[in-house]
C-alpha cells in the first residue's frame, strides 16, 4: 500500500536576492513499513523535502506547486490547524537534525513528551507520563531521566530522547533528518540499529536523510539522490550502491570508503552546488559533471525509468557501463577540476 506519494513538489523561498527554487519538480513514493533514504550534499534540498511534506518551512518558503498525497489525501491543501491535529506527530513525525537545539531548556523532557501527547490526544497526565517512561526503557534510557533538563543529557542520549518524542504517539511515518550527525561513530551505530529495531517493531515507515551513503546502505529499502533541489537518481538500495548510474551518484560513492580494499583514492566531486536562484535550462550538475556535453547545458533531462521502478535524470543514462569506469578514476574528477578553476 503506497503511504506517501509526492507528484512534482516545488518550493520555493523568498530572499533579498530572488527566489530560490530549493525543491523543484520532485516526485517520491513511499509504501507502508518501507524505508527510504533521501542523500545528497548540503544545500541540494533534502530537508527542504521533509518540511514541505509537513508545511514545516520558515516564513519566507511557500510550496508553489504540487502535491503531497498521505494515504490518499493531498495534504497540501489542508490547513494549519487540519496539520496540527491530523498530521503531525499523530501520522508523521520528525526527528530534527541537531536533538539539543529541538529541546525546550526550561522544561524537563519528559514534560516535553507529555505536552506532545496530551496536545493531540485526551490522555491524562499521568498516563502521558508514563506513556514517556516507557518511551524512555524502549530506548535503553532510565525512566527516571524524564525529570532531566535537556542540558543534562549527552548528544547520543538527547538524541534517543529525541526519538522518544518522535514516537510519542505511534506514527505510521517517521522522518529522520540527519539523526546521528556530530556523534561519535559507536553511538551512531547504536542508535542506526536501534531506529531499524523500532521501524520493525512499530510496523513503521521511515525517510531518512542524510549525506552519508553508507548510513542509508545499512537502513534502507530505497535511496533518492537529491542534487539542485531534483532527484537525479532514484533505485533500490543495492543498485545505488553497487551500481549507480548518474554521473553525481557515481561521484558520490567516490568518497565511500571500501573496507574491502585499502588502496581506495577518496576524490570529492569537484565545484559547488547551484545557488538555485531562478535556475537556468539544463542539467544543474553539468558544471561540475566530466560527463557534460551541448545539451546538457541547454536542456534540463527529464526523469527516464530503468530496472524495477528505478528512475535516473541524465541526458547519457543509456552510457552508463562505459561512464561508471571512468568516473571511478581520480583523474577523471581532477581534469573536471582543472576545468572548473579555468573557468573561474
Amino acid at each position: 500500500m503506497t503511504l506517501l506519494e509526492i507528484t512534482d513538489l516545488q518550493t520555493q523561498f523568498e530572499t533579498s536576492e530572488g527566489r530560490v527554487h530549493a525543491v523543484d519538480g520532485v516526485n517520491l513514493s513511499l509504501e507502508a513499513n518501507e524505508s527510504l533514504g533521501i542523500i545528497g550534499e548540503s544545500g541540494s534540498g533534502k530537508t527542504t523535502i521533509a518540511k514541505s511534506i509537513v508545511r514545516l518551512l520558515p516564513d519566507n518558503g511557500e510550496i508553489v506547486d504540487g502535491e503531497v498525497r498521505y494515504d490518499g489525501d493531498d495534504i497540501t491543501e489542508y490547513s494549519d490547524r487540519q496539520l496540527r491535529k491530523q498530521i503531525r506527530w499523530n501520522e508523521i513525525a520528525v526527528i530534527p537534525q541537531n536533538a539539543m537545539n529541538g529541546f525546550d531548556p526550561v522544561y524537563t523532557v519528559g514534560d516535553q513528551i507529555v505536552e506532545v501527547i496530551t496536545a493531540h490526544t485526551d490522555t491524562p497526565n499521568d498516563e502521558a507520563m508514563e506513556r514517556a517512561k516507557s518511551l524512555f526503557q524502549t530506548l535503553g534510557i532510565d525512566e527516571d531521566r524524564v525529570h532531566d533538563y535537556p542540558h543534562q543529557f549527552s548528544g547520543g542520549m538527547a538524541q534517543r530522547a529525541m526519538i522518544a518524542l518522535a514516537l510519542a504517539l505511534d506514527p505510521s511515518l517517521l522522518i529522520a533528518d540527519e539523526p546521528t550527525t556530530a556523534l561519535d561513530v559507536m553511538i551512531q551505530d547504536r542508535i542506526l540499529h536501534r531506529i531499524q529495531e523500532l521501524q520493525d517493531e512499530l510496523d513503521t515507515a521511515m525517510i531518512f536523510i542524510t549525506h552519508d551513503m553508507s548510513v542509508v546502505s545499512e537502513t534502507c529499502d530505497k535511496i533518492a539522490v537529491v542534487y539542485g533541489g531534483r532527484i537525479v537518481e532514484f533505485a533500490d538500495t543495492e543498485t545505488i550502491i553497487k551500481n549507480p548510474r548518474h554521473p553525481y551518484t557515481l561521484g558520490l560513492r567516490n568518497a565511500f570508503p571500501s573496507i574491502m580494499t585499502d588502496d581506495q583514492d577518496l576524490v570529492s566531486i569537484p565545484g559547488t552546488p547551484p545557488p538555485l536562484l531562478e535556475p537556468d535550462e539544463g542539467c544543474r550538475f553539468a558544471p561540475r559533471c566530466p560527463f557534460a556535453e551541448e545539451r546538457c547545458w541547454s536542456e534540463t533531462p527529464q526523469s527516464e525509468p530503468y530496472g524495477d521502478g528505478n528512475t535516473i535524470e541524465c541526458h547519457r543514462a543509456d552510457e552508463h557501463e562505459r561512464i561508471r569506469p571512468e568516473a571511478s578514476k581520480s583523474e577523471t574528477w581532477r581534469e573536471q577540476e582543472e576545468v572548473i578553476e579555468a573557468d573561474d
